[in-house]
């Protein structure tokens, strides 16, 4: 049988979808409604089986310059019942084609490379690919371990530096909106540290109003200054880190310990039943994230289904493009972070 892909419109229908579906955070319509304010346009389907769901996707789209017409992206989705990825997949590629005449389609699913719908993608004439955004080799807690069972899936220094930190005259708690540029000053401060670049405020406060309660912000006051945040957006089903910085004084105070463990905590009483650390690199901060289990996933990793006979050029200019964007960004970050009222 043939399924059917409609188009969505009602916020709560699509929530209730995703989230039916043990869906991503970044497949929710607030995640969706930001990216449309900031450079995308977002297209929700549902795909049904003689009226019956079995699965979803938020489809972000982005203009390309001619001849490409433009990129349909589909962050940590779509989303199926399991069993019907699949028949999930082609419906999706279909409709893309038909709806957007995009040059291709680019997933990157919530799928252990181990499942069958990940080890089926190439077979399908997907493609992969290393033009990331999101990266695949991970680090994913299973929130249903008690918290003994979490603690002792850590190294012996996380579980001292939690004890530590929790000990130091500092206010671990979940952070009003009034608070945010507090947060947002030190993620400055982080960025210009490490030299990554980083979005204007209102992409950020966006986040937090159009997820709501999808996005928890954490943070560690002493008195009434931020030392340390970790902010958060989850479904359901999963949750998934978004951004987290720490000033000079958060990091000597190991702050970032008792606050992610306060976080994981207050994940796992929410009902959320897998936590994703979001990305593993070689560097200090995937160091510090690996502490806290004796294990790495490996999700499925980026794939694109061509969608254009143009695609094979794409496929060549775009990491070229992806790298200009990136050091524009960097040089942007810099220049406001040197220039007193610049925002």
């Amino acid at each position: 049988m043939t399924l059917s892909v409609v188009q969505c419109a009602d916020e709560s229908r699509w929530d209730g979808a995703v989230n039916a579906l043990s869906g991503h955070p970044q497949q929710l319509w607030g995640w969706g409604k930001t990216k449309a304010s900031h450079g995308w346009s977002v297209d929700r389907v549902l795909i049904q089986d003689d009226g019956v769901l079995v699965g979803a996707a938020q489809v972000l789209l982005r203009k390309l310059p001619l001849p490409f017409r433009a990129l349909a992206y589909c962050p940590r989705g779509p989303q199926a019942v399991p069993g019907r990825e699949a028949e999930v997949l082609r419906a999706l590629e279909v409709y893309v084609r038909q709806a957007h005449r995009a040059v291709a389609l680019s997933i990157e699913p919530d799928w252990e490379t181990t499942t069958a719908p990940a080890s089926e993608l190439a077979a399908a004439g997907w493609r992969s690919t290393d033009n990331t955004i999101l990266i695949g080799r991970t680090l994913i807690l299973d929130l249903t371990l008690t918290e003994d069972e979490l603690l002792a899936e850590m190294s012996k220094k996380h579980r001292q530096y939690i004890r530590k930190s929790g000990r130091e005259d500092l206010d671990y708690r979940e952070v009003t909106r009034a608070e945010l540029p507090k947060c947002l000053d030190v993620y400055r401060q982080t960025a210009e540290r490490a030299g990554f670049g980083i979005h204007e405020d209102r992409y950020y406060l966006d986040i937090f109003d159009n997820l709501g309660t999808a996005s928890p912000v954490f943070a560690a006051f002493k008195g009434d200054d931020v030392v340390a945040f970790l902010w958060l957006s989850t479904s359901e089903n999963t949750v998934f880190e978004l951004y987290g910085g720490m000033t000079a004084e958060g990091e000597q105070l190991r702050a970032n310990y008792a606050l992610k463990w306060l976080a994981i905590q207050a994940m796992k009483e929410r009902g959320a039943v897998r936590y994703d650390f979001n990305g593993l690199l070689n560097d200090g901060v995937s160091k510090f994230k690996m502490g806290w289990a004796k294990h790495e996933n490996q999700l499925a990793g980026t794939w694109d289904k061509p969608l254009s006979a143009l695609y094979p050029l794409y496929s060549r200019a775009m990491p070229l493009a992806r790298n200009g964007l990136r050091v524009a960004q960097n040089s942007a970050a810099k220049l406001k972070a040197k220039v007193p009222g610049r925002s």
